[in-house]
């Protein structure tokens, strides 16, 4: 099974395939630990301010955790969030995308979601992929590879 046939939860609940989520369209799909935690807060703030940009360059934005739709329901709220989330309970596509593994904290080795971040073209492929990145200032390097990979840098 391929990474577009994974099911997730979009944002009604509703169970579906990534394949029918990415519609043909550019998408970052970016992978985060855990709804309303500090790191994870900021980095969809900051796609959320963003996604605008996004846009204008076809692009559309996603974030994938395996919180319930509830939760990610009260996280958009809360923080005025744009960006579509999606809901991975069993983290199926999380570690389908290889955005799972060891982690480190406070010296105790787990595992666990690891922040990544994917562009797909509009074919439903990988065409640019980082893991383990850090929230801050990272939806704007996402936004410079989306401008290249459509043509449109300065």
């Amino acid at each position: 099974m391929g990474v577009l046939d994974v099911k997730v939860f979009d944002e009604e609940g509703k169970e579906t395939v990534l394949k029918d989520i990415l519609e043909g369209k550019w998408t970052v799909l970016y992978v985060y630990p855990k709804d309303n935690t500090p790191g994870c807060t900021t980095e969809a703030k900051e796609f959320t301010e963003l996604l605008p940009e996004f846009e204008k360059l076809g692009f559309q934005v996603i974030g994938v955790s395996k919180d319930s739709v509830k939760s990610h329901q009260r996280f958009k709220e809360k923080h005025g969030l744009k960006v579509k989330l999606l809901s991975d309970p069993n983290a199926e596509l999380i570690k389908a995308l290889g955005a799972w593994g060891k982690k480190k904290r406070y010296g105790k080795e787990y595992e666990g979601v690891i922040r990544s971040t994917f562009i797909f073209n509009p074919e439903g492929g990988i065409v640019w992929k980082k893991l383990n990145v850090r929230a801050k200032g990272h939806a704007a390097k996402v936004l410079e590879e989306a401008r290249k990979l459509v043509g449109a840098g300065e």
